[in-house]
């Protein structure tokens, strides 16, 4: 494994990375790991279509057939008489 050492870190930002550690049960450097895995996985994700980010973020939620397709069709606006 890989090793990667940061120097100069801010002293507020260090304070910071160890609160979170602490909120999230582990240590600095598993919290480090976590941040630089969500970037990674941020930017990979970037690359895919929206549609495809937006099926994966509601994945499991319960919908089990699929939508469908609108394309190509009218929409009438809604009316507003009374």
């Amino acid at each position: 494994m890989t090793q990667v050492i940061v120097c100069n870190i801010e002293d507020d930002i260090n304070v910071l990375l160890k609160v979170r550690a602490t909120r999230h049960g582990w240590s600095m450097e598993e919290e480090v790991h976590q941040i630089l895995r969500s970037a990674v996985s941020e930017e990979d994700s970037s690359q895919r279509k929206l549609g495809s980010r937006i099926a994966a973020r509601f994945a499991g939620v319960g919908l089990t057939e699929p939508l469908v397709e609108l394309r190509g069709h009218t929409i009438e606006p809604m009316g507003f008489s009374s």
